[in-house]
């Protein structure tokens, strides 16, 4: 049976500290957004920083340049399970699909790392601007997802500048790699490394100087992935396997 006595909540991000009894002023985008939702003043919204604060309340003005939201309830959402992805320099479009739907699954980071055959790709994601509009997929993933933590955005970097601690388990994903499950030891006490290699597969070379670095060579299916698929699988298999005991649920 339907029920209409409660209305969606809908949710927005703001990057400042949230405080119940208190106004929480969200900016220009925001209030574009709400309008577009055909949201009014009196409805109720949830409020997320990407810091594992979530607000509850209702909005209190909304204008062409801004919304404020009175906050009633906060509640403090622990991290999940730190899974730091690792994706290639590759296509724009497929990239983005990819940070969009690892936010919604939950991961701690997302670094971009050049490899030889991200030099053939054209469009490709790289630079500044294309950081700028990751980190902008990333938010509207986290909003339409209700999470509570948004990813780290690293610098990008090249394959040999990529590093990871003692505390990590660096895995690369690899059609003749291991299973998951084989590294159930490693998952207990470190955090995973996922480091998704390029459209049409990571040179001898560059292999050669990953696995000597330490690096996992891990298999999700017995079929090559897309990266984009693999980065996803990744992810929602780890979350599946491990997040529970470690910190999701």
């Amino acid at each position: 049976m339907e029920r209409d006595d409660r209305s969606p909540v809908s949710t927005f991000y703001a990057d400042a500290d949230l405080s119940a009894n208190a106004l929480a002023t969200l900016g220009e985008d925001v209030a574009h957004h709400a309008r577009v939702k055909r949201l009014e003043i009196g409805d109720r919204v949830q409020v997320t920083n990407g810091r594992g604060s979530l607000a509850i309340g209702v909005i209190a003005t909304i204008t062409k340049n801004v919304m404020d939201v009175s906050v009633e309830t906060i509640r403090n959402v622990r991290p999940p399970f730190a899974i730091h992805l690792r994706a290639p320099v590759a296509d724009r479009d497929r990239t983005l699909l990819l940070a969009e739907k690892a936010t919604e699954l939950g991961i701690a980071s997302w670094q971009s790392v050049r490899f030889k055959r991200s030099l053939s790709v054209s469009p490709r994601g790289e630079g500044a601007a294309f950081a700028e509009k990751l980190r902008a997929r990333m938010i509207a993933a986290l909003e339409q997802s209700g999470g509570a933590w948004l990813p780290q955005l690293l610098v990008e970097t090249t394959l040999s500048a990529i590093s990871v601690s003692n505390d990590d388990v660096p895995i690369l994903l690899d059609a003749d790699g291991v299973v998951l499950s084989g590294l159930s030891s490693e998952m207990q006490t470190r955090s995973p490394v996922v480091l998704v290699g390029p459209e049409g597969g990571i040179e001898p070379d560059e292999l050669l100087r990953l696995t000597d670095a330490g690096w996992r060579r891990v298999r999700l299916a017995p079929n090559t992935l897309r990266f984009e698929t693999a980065g996803i699988a990744a992810v929602a298999a780890i979350h599946s396997q491990f997040g529970e005991e470690r910190g999701d649920g």
